[in-house]
C-alpha cells in the first residue's frame, strides 16, 4: 500500500517541478521577447548626442541639443516653396519681409513664446544681412524645405498633388498598355513575362521598400523628419531601419539595371521599351498601393500575398523552359520546332 502512494507522491512532485520550470520559461521568454522589442524600437531612432563632455562649449551644446530636438539646427539653410511667405520683424509691430519662391535662408535664432496658442517655437530666418524676421517653426516646416538636393527630391515625391498627377498618368499608360498587350500580346511582367527573375525582384523591391517608407511614416516619423533635414545615401551610420531601406534603393537600382540588361538581350528593341514601360507603371501602382494600404495596417497582410504569388512566379517560371535549341542555343519550352530560328529539336 505504500508503494503505490510513494509513487504516486513522487509523480506528483515531478509534476509541480515540470509546472515550475513552465512556469518559469514563459515569463523569460516573454523577457526576452519585450528586450528585444525594446531594441528594436531604440534601433530606429538616432542616439542622443553625449553632451556631458565638458570641453564643448555651450554654443555647441545648445546647437547638438536642437539638432537632436528639431531635427534642425543653426546655419541650417532651407528654400522657399510655397509662392511668398512673410516673415515677422519685431520690434516694429506688424512689419513683414516677403520672400518668395526659390529664395534662400538660414537659420539664424530660436525662440520660446510660451504665450503662442499656436506654436510656441518661433525660428528666425535671415535671407541677407539687412533681410531677417521671425517665423512659427509649423509654418516653416510647411513652406520651407531644406535646401540639399535629396531633400528636395523627398519632398517633390511626397506632396499630394503630384501623387495624384502620378497615379493618374500610371492609369493612363496602364490602359494603353493593357489594349496594346490585347491586340498585338506584348511582354508584361508576370503575365507574358521574359524568361528572367530580374522583373518580378524588381517588383518585389518596390513594394518592400515603400511598405519600409510607409511604415517609418507611422512609426518612428522622428526619425524620418531626421533624415529629411539631414538626408544621405550611405546606409552607413543611421539607425537600422533607414539603413534597410537605403540598402533596398541602391539594391533596386541595380536590378533595375539587370532588367534593362536582360531586356534588350532577349527582345526587340521595340518590344524592349513597351515591356519597359510596363514594368515602370507596374511598379509606381505597386508604390501607390502599398503607400495607401500600410498607413491603414492592412499592407502588411497584402505585402505577404504578394510576397508569396511573386515567389510561386519564380518556382514555377524555373521549370518552365526545361530544353535548349541545339542550333541557336535559346530556351524552348518543349521539344520540336525553335520559335526562334526554326530548327527542328528531337
Amino acid at each position: 500500500m505504500r508503494k503505490p502512494n510513494r509513487h504516486f507522491l513522487l509523480h506528483v512532485g515531478g509534476g509541480k517541478s515540470a509546472v515550475c520550470r513552465w512556469g518559469m520559461a514563459v515569463p523569460l521568454a516573454s523577457m526576452v521577447c519585450l528586450l528585444a522589442i525594446l531594441f528594436l524600437l531604440s534601433a530606429c531612432h538616432y542616439p542622443r548626442p553625449d553632451l556631458s563632455s565638458a570641453d564643448l562649449p555651450e554654443k555647441t551644446k545648445d546647437s547638438l541639443r536642437y539638432l537632436y530636438e528639431r531635427h534642425y539646427t543653426w546655419n541650417t539653410n532651407l528654400e522657399v516653396m510655397a509662392d511668398s511667405v512673410s516673415l515677422v520683424c519685431p520690434p516694429i509691430k506688424d512689419t513683414y519681409i516677403s520672400l518668395y519662391q526659390g529664395d534662400r535662408v538660414v537659420v539664424a535664432e530660436f525662440a520660446v513664446h510660451p504665450a503662442d496658442t499656436v506654436d510656441s517655437i518661433w525660428v528666425k530666418l535671415a535671407h541677407t544681412q539687412e533681410e531677417q524676421g521671425w517665423i512659427r517653426e509649423s509654418d516653416l516646416k510647411h513652406s520651407f524645405v531644406p535646401a540639399d538636393s535629396i531633400s528636395q527630391v523627398i519632398y517633390l515625391f511626397s506632396r499630394t498633388h503630384v501623387s495624384y498627377f502620378i497615379a493618374i498618368l500610371v492609369l493612363f499608360i496602364g490602359a494603353y498598355l493593357i489594349r496594346a498587350i490585347w491586340l498585338k500580346q506584348l511582354k508584361l511582367v508576370y503575365y507574358n513575362d521574359i524568361d528572367s527573375i530580374y522583373p518580378l525582384c524588381l517588383c518585389l523591391l518596390m513594394a518592400f521598400s515603400a511598405t519600409l517608407y510607409e511604415s517609418m511614416q507611422v512609426f518612428v516619423p522622428e526619425t524620418w523628419e531626421h533624415f529629411y533635414f539631414n538626408p544621405t545615401l550611405s546606409p552607413w551610420g543611421v539607425p537600422w531601419v533607414l539603413a534597410v531601406f537605403l540598402s533596398s534603393i541602391w539594391l533596386f537600382l541595380i536590378v533595375f539595371l539587370a532588367v534593362v540588361d536582360d531586356l534588350f538581350r532577349l527582345l526587340l528593341p521595340e518590344t524592349a521599351l513597351f515591356y519597359l514601360l510596363g514594368l515602370v507603371c507596374a511598379c509606381i501602382f505597386i508604390y501607390f498601393f502599398f503607400i495607401f494600404t500600410v498607413h491603414f495596417y492592412v499592407g502588411y497582410l497584402f505585402f505577404l500575398l504578394f510576397v508569396y504569388f511573386c515567389f510561386k512566379k519564380m518556382v514555377c517560371s524555373s521549370g518552365k523552359y526545361l530544353f535548349r535549341c541545339g542550333n541557336c542555343g535559346e530556351k524552348i519550352k518543349e521539344k520540336g520546332q525553335c520559335p526562334y530560328c526554326g530548327a527542328i529539336n528531337k
